[in-house]
């Protein structure tokens, strides 16, 4: 049937976005593809849980904030979109300068999906930022290589890949 000017059209739902162009939205599609690589990596998957090194319930790409049972690889990803953009949404929330910085929020990002939206909030990195010392708050991240107290070679180099692609947004 041909369109009729005179005869209102159905009102057709939008789909819902998906986690990934949900993200892209939130933090650009440079961090939003960054920070997906980055956390991704150093995280790692596994679609059932298991206890992290401090004893942590966890699922696919580190989450735990979820029912722990056995997810597939498309509700990992889906999963994984939709906490970063979270947590993306968070630094931006506490240093919005970083809108700009492709690189360094998806850094920021990854920092926090990894210690937690409120320790991100307090720490030197996120103080650094607002102070507008993009180059200190990624020097800042090599603080955050702790688990249970004690140093751990995992995160040490993830703190500086990490600082690695916040750096090519400091020059």
């Amino acid at each position: 049937m041909p369109f009729n000017v005179n005869r209102p059209s159905p009102i057709v739902p939008m789909p819902e976005q998906t986690g990934r162009s949900k993200l892209a939205a939130t933090l650009g599609a440079t961090a939003a593809a960054a920070a997906l690589a980055i956390v991704g990596v150093w995280e790692g998957k596994s679609n059932d849980p298991y206890r992290d090194i401090v004893g942590v319930w966890t699922v696919c790409y580190g989450e735990t904030r979820v029912d722990m049972r056995r997810y597939t690889n498309a509700e990992c990803e889906d999963m994984l979109a939709g906490a970063v953009g979270e947590f993306g949404e968070a630094v931006l929330a506490r240093n919005p300068n970083l809108r700009d910085k492709p690189y360094a929020l998806a850094a920021a990002t990854s920092l926090s999906y990894n210690i937690g939206q409120s320790a991100y909030a307090r720490s030197t990195v996120a103080r650094r930022f607002s102070a507008g010392n993009i180059r200190g708050g990624c020097d800042a991240f090599l603080m955050w290589n702790k688990a249970g107290g004690r140093e751990v070679r995992g995160l040490t180099r993830r703190r500086q890949a990490e600082r690695a692609l916040c750096l090519k947004d400091a020059a």
